[in-house]
């Protein structure tokens, strides 16, 4: 397998520039040749925006928790103009040999911000399994996110394995997201964690991982904590596949070994399911211990091929008065992005 180009047309990226301001300081533009991380340094108070012009941007940035209300908006009519990429693996040894990445530590972009806005851009972690056969720590993440109020619009997530984990900043905590007209694409487990995160009008797409063992992949794996009365929802979406049909899962549920009380929560509803999904068994195991059936699990008015129910204790449905319960303003509650 050979490594995407996510490469612009004359752009160049030199890590260490210093971002330009416009806008009576308001507004921070990133130009190919800047550094999207010097560009959050600079952040000194709430509410800046961060203006990502076209060009590839190969970094890792970290947003931490005291960047509240931080907006960082592609400059681009296309998501595809402005991209963040870089290839850290969990199993990727770190330059000062202090060890590994671990899964949360490869992530691309990694956000603990309260109020963090993202728009119109491309956030990819390009790291191949076929280029690295001594890693067995395959996890690479595009984006980890941990911040309540964190906001996502037509952003394009890539990566294969774990792809976008979407977790809280405590195991205590039951931080909210919000994904809306976002592509989000990967093989295993790729939309993953403990967060209440809604996924409206999202395209998820499955990968052909060039494997003959079944399944290829889950496209989610949430890791609710059982007090959280809501987990993943996504709602009039779509999911397409790059493999064959039947080759893929819906979800399996993922109970952590540092939060065994979890109860993974996953609702799917109003979302056209392609054939790339296995429509009679769509669920799986993690783990033995933790087996799916008695997990949250359920869908409501989905259709496509992979929505067909042909074994109904497979496919665990809501009643419409259940479904009323389980809605975009009932998961974010007092927060309305």
């Amino acid at each position: 397998m050979r490594r995407r180009s996510f490469l612009a047309a004359g752009a160049l990226t030199a890590l260490g520039a210093t971002p330009a301001f416009a806008g009576g300081r308001r507004d921070i533009h990133v130009r190919p040749g800047d550094s999207v991380q010097a560009a959050v340094d600079a952040v000194d108070g709430p509410g800046r925006t961060i203006v990502v012009h076209p060009g590839t941007y190969r970094e890792v940035v970290n947003i931490p928790s005291d960047k509240a209300d931080l907006t960082l908006r592609g400059a681009g009519r296309d998501p595809r103009d402005a991209v963040i990429v870089y290839d850290n693996a969990n199993g990727t040894q770190k330059p000062d040999g202090s060890g590994t990445y671990g899964t949360a530590g490869s992530a691309t972009l990694t956000s603990a911000a309260p109020g963090l806005s993202v728009h119109g851009l491309t956030i990819a972690n390009d790291w191949l399994r076929a280029d690295h056969p001594e890693i067995t720590g395959t996890q690479a993440v595009a984006a980890y996110v941990t911040g309540d109020r964190s906001h996502f619009s037509r952003v394009r997530l890539l990566a294969h394995q774990d792809t976008l984990f979407a977790d809280t900043t405590a195991l205590t905590a039951f931080d909210r997201h919000y994904y809306r007209d976002c592509y989000i694409e990967g093989d295993v487990d790729f939309v993953f964690g403990r967060a209440t995160a809604v996924f409206e009008r999202c395209h998820f797409h499955t990968l052909d991982r060039d494997v003959t063992f079944r399944p290829e992949g889950m496209v989610f794996a949430p890791s609710t904590a059982r007090a959280n009365p809501y987990g993943f929802l996504a709602v009039l979406s779509r999911v397409t596949s790059g493999a064959e049909d039947g080759a893929y899962k819906i979800a399996r549920p993922w109970v952590p070994s540092y939060e065994t009380t979890a109860r993974p929560s996953l609702v799917v509803r109003e979302t056209w399911l392609g054939p790339g999904i296995d429509a009679v068994t769509p669920y799986i195991d993690m783990r033995e211990a933790y087996p799916w059936q008695s997990m949250r699990f359920r869908e409501y008015r989905n259709t496509g091929p992979g929505a067909e129910v042909t074994v109904p204790e497979n496919r665990p449905q809501f009643t419409d008065a259940e479904a009323e319960s389980h809605t975009r303003a009932a998961y974010l509650g007092d927060w309305r992005p």
